[in-house]
């Protein structure tokens, strides 16, 4: 059975160090490895009937070792974060420190947990803002106030909410996110007929300076999800499946109504994130 510790690191993030025992390793080996000869093919013999030890000679040992390292590797981790109650937001950065025959083996995950969440005076600050906003007259305009006036728009309200709470996002999050950000960018790009050297070339811009805009870009993103995401559990907003089934009632086509819901889960995330912001509006 593996033993694990755990290290504490700056901004949610968590470094497990797992050790695998060889007695492990050797059992999950023999029964990958009895997969490989059952599939063997050997001039001079039938498939899966190949004697054990010309399949040894022949095998690249390296290859079964890559196979137990994926069935051995999750199970651990999986072990570990239950053990010491950890609650991860995306899959763990994995590294193989140590795999040695005989030997027991040493392997580090680095993994992202969810940001500890200070939102401080956000509904003041809102509150605030509304009563600070000038009123826009306009001619033939009675001289009443209108409420929806002082409103604040969609990007005033993001930008009161990033600015006044407090959440360190883990590298790794950040990392992640702005990894899909240069994705989605490729793809962009490459609708366009363009590569993104191109892209960069006709925008003045490097590879470096793009990838810190997205980093900025990708803890901006973080932190207004995990905002709304604690105002949303403090405030007990929720999605019922009369809220995903009014949705779903209004799409005509069958073939995006199906789609929707294969993805209510993405669905009813969204219509909960509409509901806090509709929230932080009427404050």
């Amino acid at each position: 059975m593996s033993t694990s510790v755990i290290k504490q690191l700056p901004k949610s993030t968590v470094e497990i160090e797992i050790k695998i025992p060889w007695v492990d390793i050797s059992d999950t080996y023999e029964k990958i490895f009895i997969r490989v000869i059952n599939e063997f093919e050997f001039e001079g013999f039938r498939k899966g009937k190949v004697p054990r030890k010309i399949v040894e000679e022949h095998v690249d040992r390296s290859k079964v070792y890559q196979e137990v390292i994926k069935e051995i590797v999750p199970k651990a981790y999986q072990e570990a974060v239950m053990l010491h109650k950890l609650a991860p937001v995306i899959s763990p950065k994995v590294e193989v420190i140590k795999a040695k025959e005989k030997e027991e083996w040493q392997i580090k995950a680095t993994v992202a947990q969810k940001p500890k969440i200070d939102l401080k005076n956000y509904k003041e600050k809102i509150r605030s803002f509304k009563k600070s906003k000038p009123h826009i007259w306009t001619p033939n305009q009675k001289t009443s106030e209108n409420k929806e006036d002082k409103k604040p728009s969609l990007d005033e309200l993001m930008k009161i909410i990033i600015e006044e709470a407090d959440i360190e996002i883990s590298d790794l999050l950040i990392l992640e996110e702005s990894n899909r950000l240069l994705a989605s960018l490729v793809d962009q790009t490459q609708k366009l007929g363009l590569t993104v050297e191109q892209y960069l070339v006709a925008k003045g811009k490097t590879t470096d300076q793009i990838r810190a805009e997205y980093a900025t870009e990708a803890a901006k993103n973080l932190k207004l999800e995990f905002a709304l995401a604690e105002i949303a559990d403090l405030e007990n907003i929720t999605v019922t499946q009369e809220d995903l089934d009014k949705i779903l009632a209004k799409v005509e086509k069958p073939e995006e109504k199906e789609r929707l819901k294969k993805d209510s889960y993405y669905l009813a995330h969204l219509l909960r994130q509409q509901k806090t912001l509709d929230f932080l509006y009427n404050l």
